[in-house]
């Protein structure tokens, strides 16, 4: 079963919250030379979430919720 997008806005505020805070300070993820604030980060996406350019994602097999690009978000869910 392919993974689902889930409406941002069904997500109770803190976990939302939560789950844009682990996304932005994910291992690996470079922001380039100048060190943006983590609320900072935060707020771009909560906004990339309401212009719908990111989308929270649901992947049933593993269990997990993740944020994804638009792309990203598009290609988990037509993978089947």
């Amino acid at each position: 079963m392919p993974p689902i997008i889930v409406p941002w806005k069904d997500l109770p505020p803190d976990t939302l919250t939560n789950l844009i805070e682990e996304f932005v300070t994910r291992d690996g993820t470079d922001y380039g030379d100048q060190e943006i604030p983590t609320s900072t980060k935060v707020e771009q996406v909560r906004n990339q979430l309401k212009k719908q350019e990111a989308f929270v994602v649901f992947d049933e097999v593993t269990e997990s919720v993740s944020v994804m690009g638009k792309e990203q978000a598009n290609e988990a869910v037509n993978s089947e």
